[in-house]
């Protein structure tokens, strides 16, 4: 293995699953093993390691390496720690077979963390070190739930004239990624005995009328509308819960709705739009915003001075997007432009056999080493 594999290979075998996804003190839960052993092996190579408080033993982890000049610029490179449950207690042992690399957060987003925190390091144990650019490698808390870590940061007085948000994006740069609105819509009725449901009103019936409705017409008329880099928003019915017993008609059901959102599009311009479709079809129903902080879309312009240098430097002709939710629409409403990079395949993110190519974690360690040193 490559430095930068064995690297990863150890941050596997490290359990840093959020807390949100697991019993209150589970051995598994939270990122401070991670935080510590990265800490360590950044303080080897001669980088400043400091720790920012988000929760309560859950900081976030920054490891910066200090121009030999005066600061003019910062970048930050800004993958999470974290990582969703586990499928089984296998996960937490890194397995190799051929070019992959299998195990928890392997693709989402250790697979970044070794590659950006190994780049960094082979630059602060270089003679050629920027003489005018601060780099602060950022590893980022609670992504998978609440993305405290991002929110804290994007509170914070730390700025950065670009930061690079690690994400699995198959080494492309993404100047744009999709919001995520999620939304209750509930239905009410009449209870009833089940062998007389003609003096009742079936809250389920009047659902699976807003279901269909919801996946086909509403489904349909988000495809009008398209992004040049995400395409169309999307909608999906994720989760259903009606009725207390099967001989009782039901009086409530409540439908989870993920609506995807292309910039420009707001949380509350999202509900009223489904009130409004639901409302012209007739279908009687009360749809509220479940998520606790906004997840907005990201769209960063293409033609910032350090976006087009990191462009030209992977060899990529124009930015892309990718369709999900990440940190970076967090941090660059906090004042510091954005993009998104990364080695590995989303589709691989969050599955029992998650995995990474070594070839991309290597070359995405290359790729932003060559950037780095590109920068004053």
């Amino acid at each position: 293995m490559t430095r930068t594999a064995k690297l990863l290979s150890e941050l596997i075998a490290l359990p840093s699953v959020n807390p949100a996804f697991l019993p209150e003190r589970h051995p598994h839960a939270g990122e401070g093993r991670v935080a510590e052993f990265l800490a360590t092996v950044g303080a080897s190579a001669g980088l400043d390691i400091e720790f920012k408080k988000v929760f309560h033993s859950r900081p976030n982890l920054l490891a910066r390496l200090t121009p030999t000049g005066k600061p003019c610029q910062r970048i930050l490179l800004a993958p999470h720690l974290d990582t969703v449950n586990l499928a089984d207690a296998g996960q937490l042992i890194p397995r190799r077979k051929d070019d992959r690399l299998f195990g928890r957060g392997a693709c989402d987003t250790k697979g970044s963390v070794a590659a950006m925190f190994d780049a960094l390091c082979e630059l602060a144990r270089s003679k050629n070190r920027p003489r005018e650019t601060e780099i602060i490698f950022v590893g980022l808390v609670d992504e998978e739930h609440g993305q405290g870590g991002s929110r804290a940061l994007a509170a914070s007085s730390l700025k950065a004239d670009l930061a690079i948000v690690g994400e699995p994006t198959k080494l492309v740069v993404a100047t744009a990624h999709k919001g995520s609105v999620w939304l209750d819509v509930e239905t009410r009725g009449k209870s009833a005995h089940g062998a007389t449901p003609q003096f009742g009103k079936n809250a389920v019936h009047e659902m699976a009328r807003a279901v269909e409705a919801i996946e086909t017409d509403y489904a349909r008329d988000l495809r009008r509308k398209k992004h040049a880099l995400l395409g169309h928003g999307t909608v999906s019915v994720g989760t259903i819960r009606g009725g207390t017993q099967t001989n009782i008609v039901p009086d409530r059901c409540v439908i989870g709705v993920d609506r995807r959102t292309l910039p420009g599009e707001t949380e509350a311009g999202t509900r009223r739009s489904l009130e409004s479709f639901l409302r012209a079809r007739k279908i009687s129903a009360n749809v509220s915003n479940v998520k606790l902080k906004p997840c907005p879309p990201l769209e960063t312009s293409a033609s910032l001075p350090l976006v087009k240098q990191f462009l030209r430097s992977t060899g990529q002709r124009r930015a892309e997007g990718v369709t999900y939710f990440c940190d970076a629409a967090i941090i660059a409403a906090g004042g510091s432009p954005s993009v998104v990079f990364g080695p590995g395949d989303i589709a691989q993110a969050h599955t029992a056999d998650e995995w990474i190519s070594l070839k991309q974690v290597d070359r995405a360690k290359d790729m932003l080493l060559h950037f780095l040193k590109l920068l004053p």
